[in-house]
């Protein structure tokens, strides 16, 4: 017989591991994206939503997908720089790669490549991703919602 306290740590972990996991994935986005500046104009009325729920569904998919390959990318260079500080790799700006180490360069280029191509897989333009990972600064809204998305898949696994 299960203790009521076993459930409620377990579920806590459950929790606290669920939270984590989506604070880490909305760092890889904002790694990503953080050059990829879109020039801001003022408008005289709110502009309409740039996502529906299919994107957020995709972006939530590609999110997921491209975490372990950049958990990888980041412990390899890490390794490779030693008690350095790692600089923020953005994969649209060259500047951000070139000062890294040669054998840095190569796993930073080689996640960027994967990133973008796992982005249109989930159907998704490069672009769109961007767009949408700056919106999620921004946007309380578009940010529970996609929080909500990347709940629901890590709660079904076999989600494609």
């Amino acid at each position: 017989m299960k203790k009521i306290s076993d459930l409620f740590s377990r579920s806590s972990r459950k929790r606290i591991l669920s939270q984590s996991f989506f604070f880490g994935a909305i760092a890889t986005v904002g790694l990503i994206s953080n050059s990829f500046s879109l020039s801001s104009k003022a408008y005289g009325q709110t502009p309409t939503p740039i996502v529906n729920n299919t994107q957020i569904d995709s972006y939530a998919k590609a999110v997921l997908a491209m975490e372990p390959a950049r958990q990888n990318a980041f412990e390899e260079i890490k390794k490779l720089i030693g008690n350095g500080e790692i600089p923020q790799i953005v994969c649209n700006n060259s500047n951000s790669i070139s000062g890294l180490p040669k054998k840095a360069q190569d796993i930073a280029v080689n996640y960027c490549a994967y990133a973008q191509k796992v982005v249109e897989e989930k159907g998704l333009r490069f672009e769109q991703f961007n767009k949408i990972t700056i919106e999620l600064q921004n946007n309380d809204i578009l940010k529970r919602q996609v929080y909500n998305t990347l709940l629901r898949l890590q709660k079904t696994p076999d989600s494609p």
